[in-house]
This record gives C-alpha cells, structure tokens and sequence, in this order.
C-alpha cells in the first residue's frame, strides 16, 4: 500500500502575479517566500514546509498541479507498480525540475480522468530556519483542494484503486471526500461532480475559532466576495468560510476536523443530498463559489 505524509503544495495560475501575491499575503495570510527562477511566487503557511502554495502568471486563471509527500523512499516504487498496472503514464523529473520543487525526487503523472496533474515527492531536508510568520491569521496547515469534474465517479475510483486514498464521507452522488492514507485529517482532497473540470476550492486550516470571525470582517473591510459560511460541516465536523481570490476562485479557511486513526477507523458514510448535509448552522451559498478556475490539462513529457 502507497503511504503518504500529507498534502505538501498546491500550484495555481493566476492572471496578474502582482495583484495576487499581495492578496495571498495581505488577505489571506500566507507568508512570501520568495520568487523561483521560472519566475512563479512561493508562499508558506506552515513551520514545517518551505513552500505550500506556488502561483503562476498563466491564463486562465486556476489549478495548475497539487504535490503529495510521500512517506519514504521505498513508496516510489509501490507508485509506479500501482501506475503500470492501470496503464497510466508518468514519469521522473529531472534535478532541475526537482530543484524548483525543493524535492529530492518527484514522480508526476496526471489523474487520467480529471487530466489534473498529479505529483508525488520526497523532501527529507532541513525545516525552514524560522517558523511560519503568522499576521492576522494563525494558518496550521495546507488543508485540502476540491475540484469537480463531469467523470467523477472514475476519478474517485483512481484515487482509491490505483493511489491508496481513502474514502471518509460522500454527500449524495455530488460530492465524495477522501485522504491520502495513512493521514488523520477527514479529507485532503475532495472530488464533486460538475459539468466541467474546475477547481472548487483550496483550504487552509486555521487554529483558533476566532480567525474565523476575524476573517468574515476582514473580507468585508476589503470588499472580498464571502461566497459561503460561516458554518459547520457534518461530515468533516469543520467550522467553515468560503471567500473569493482576486481571479475569482474559491479559497476556504476551517477550524477543527474530524482525525481519523489508522486502524480500525469508522466507515464511510453517506450523507443525503440536502442543505442539512453540508452546512449544520443554515448558511446560503453565493452561486459563484466554485465556479471559476480551470484545471490545466496536464500532458507528461511536456514542460512542467
């Protein structure tokens, strides 16, 4: 069985690199790190981890690539195995791609249905030399990336069959919540259905209810679209609020989630497909969440 470590990095386009790092960094609260030699704007919001989300100058605007730590070494092995066997193509980058990456080794492949690319890495060196510069919103981690696509049902069947993630709860047939095992947290990708390939949402954990409240008046300071919330998902127990980034998609702050133990977790469920099922406290979703973002359709032997 493929073992992972968790969610590492995210990578999205966006239409105007300037405007938009000063909103992850002014707004949202991530912290700069620095930009790369291919000109993309790197961004941390963890003390582990040198960079979680990595911004393209690229339209359209949306989901470029997500990067997946792996366990160990010997999980590379088991990956390509699990690859070959389902006739999926992928391939090793090279030092240099490695390098921008700040990985050790990475192996990229493109979920077959979605045509998302997918990355998996090792990245065994030092921490960063100082924790995660916290402003105004104590971030703890990268929490997960949603998208929805018109074959969800055979995407959800790749990451379970051929990548070892685990299903924890699906809401109907809409929407199926899954974690890269063995890690604890509910979800650290969610899978929907939709009428074309977009991202829904990209989440950050917060570790303080309070960020919550303060972001809900954040927003409004400076006129940011709050597309859903706050509320409270039963599936994954998680306070929740949605707002819009400047190109328009979906970013997502959340306190407190379910965990699940290794052995002998509790089931999957399935929740019905009602308003109860995704959000307990009754909050009315703007229709504009989750609509805008692109997936890039990623080819491999392509630049990356």
């Amino acid at each position: 069985m493929i073992r992972y470590k968790k969610l590492g990095y995210v990578e999205l386009n966006v239409s105007n690199l300037d405007r938009s790092r000063r909103f992850y960094e002014d707004v949202v609260g991530l912290e700069f790190v620095g930009e790369r030699s291919d000109g993309a704007v790197l961004f941390r919001c963890d003390d582990e981890d040198p960079r979680s989300v990595v911004l393209h100058q690229q339209q359209p605007a949306g989901f470029k690539s997500v990067g997946w730590q792996l366990e160990d070494e010997a999980q590379f092995e088991l990956l390509h195995r699990r690859l070959r066997d389902a006739r999926v193509p992928y391939e090793e980058l090279g030092s240099a791609q490695c390098e921008l990456r700040q990985a050790i080794r990475v192996t990229r492949t493109t979920e077959p249905h979605s045509h998302a690319a997918l990355e998996f890495f090792t990245a065994d060196g030092p921490r960063p030399d100082k924790p995660f510069a916290v402003t105004h919103t104590k971030i703890q981690r990268l929490g997960h990336v949603v998208w929805s696509v018109p074959h969800e049902v055979e995407s959800i069947a790749f990451f379970r069959e051929v990548l070892n993630f685990r299903e924890s709860d699906s809401i109907g047939e809409i929407m199926t919540f899954m974690r890269p095992f063995p890690s604890p947290f509910h979800h650290g990708i969610g899978v929907g259905k939709g009428p074309k390939r977009v991202i829904h949402h990209l989440n950050f954990m917060v570790s303080e209810i309070d960020d919550i409240g303060k972001a809900q008046n954040r927003m409004r300071k400076h006129d940011v679209p709050i597309v859903f919330g706050p509320g409270r998902h039963p599936a994954s127990t998680s306070v929740f609020f949605y707002f819009l980034e400047p190109d328009g998609m979906t970013l997502e702050y959340s306190f407190g989630m379910e965990e699940f133990t290794e052995v002998d977790p509790r089931k999957p469920r399935t929740l019905p497909m009602a308003a109860e099922s995704i959000d307990e406290w009754g909050s009315v979703r703007d229709p504009r969440m989750g609509q805008t973002g692109d997936i890039e359709e990623a080819r491999i032997g392509a630049p990356a």
